[in-house]
């Protein structure tokens, strides 16, 4: 397989993980300002704009695809689905994950018996089938999920879905290996184990994975801090871009 990494800036390695059906370009809007302090690394994830599909499809799959094509030492900001290959990243890989930033990110996406903080089943089993049935218009619908409750909701879907049609969508079976992924994964039994420095940046408003599973994520991590942005819903870096880039900024990050 190869990989679509678009790299820019000097400084520490930073390596940027979209979410579910997007692509690399949604980090448009903070590339710059990242590459002020960063030599920033935009990955398509494997079967997203110009990277190929990894096989098998699976979360371990998705971030050892990744890591064999990046420094030995960087951190790892991801944003929802990326950011759950980011926690896989640093648990396989601790010695090449240096620090985490954990965008929207929740470590069990759909609703279990123990765990109220993800989407009912039913209701991802329902958008699952929308995928199969019109792909494209299912991801249109998904871009104005993630912006429903943001202050600035109709700027934020309106760059989604812009973004969206800016490359080739991905393949239906990518789509739903990827939903596969989301719907199989929980990382809680590990979380414990990731003991690098993390801030998890989660918007109050976030619709799609509540701020309680960000919550849950800083209690379990040793060494992570929680940052919530006011106003923001599930793609915070896109409501207020400035002040995401100072918490990535931040030189307190570590401490």
């Amino acid at each position: 397989m190869s990989m679509h990494i678009e790299t820019a800036g000097q400084g520490p390695d930073l390596v940027l993980l979209h979410g579910w059906g997007m692509h690399g370009g949604v980090w448009d809007g903070v590339c710059d300002a990242l590459a002020r302090k960063f030599r920033v690394h935009v990955v398509d994830l494997p079967g997203y704009g110009g990277s190929t599909a990894c096989h098998p499809y699976t979360l371990g799959e998705l971030a050892l695809s990744i890591a064999a094509s990046m420094p030995q030492r960087v951190t790892v900001c991801g944003w929802s689905l990326g950011g759950q290959v980011a926690l896989r990243w640093a648990l396989d890989a601790p010695r090449q994950v240096a620090r985490l930033i954990l965008v929207a990110t929740t470590p069990c996406f759909v609703k279990l018996a123990d765990w109220d903080c993800g989407m009912d089943a039913a209701v991802f089993d329902e958008f699952a089938e929308g995928v199969h049935n019109n792909g494209a218009a299912a991801l249109s619908r998904f871009m104005s999920l993630q912006a429903q409750g943001d202050a600035a909701a109709r700027s934020v879907a309106a760059t989604l879905r812009d973004g969206l049609k800016a490359r080739a969508l991905p393949d239906a079976d990518v789509l739903h290996a990827g939903l596969r992924v989301l719907r199989d994964t929980d990382l809680r039994g590990e979380a414990e184990r990731i003991t690098q420095p993390a801030v998890v940046v989660h918007g109050e408003c976030d619709a799609l994975v509540p701020c309680a599973a960000g919550r849950w994520l800083v209690q379990h991590m040793p060494q992570a801090k929680l940052h919530v942005m006011t106003g923001a819903a599930h793609a915070p870096f896109l409501s207020d871009p400035e002040a995401f880039v100072r918490v990535l900024a931040d030189d307190r990050f570590d401490e």
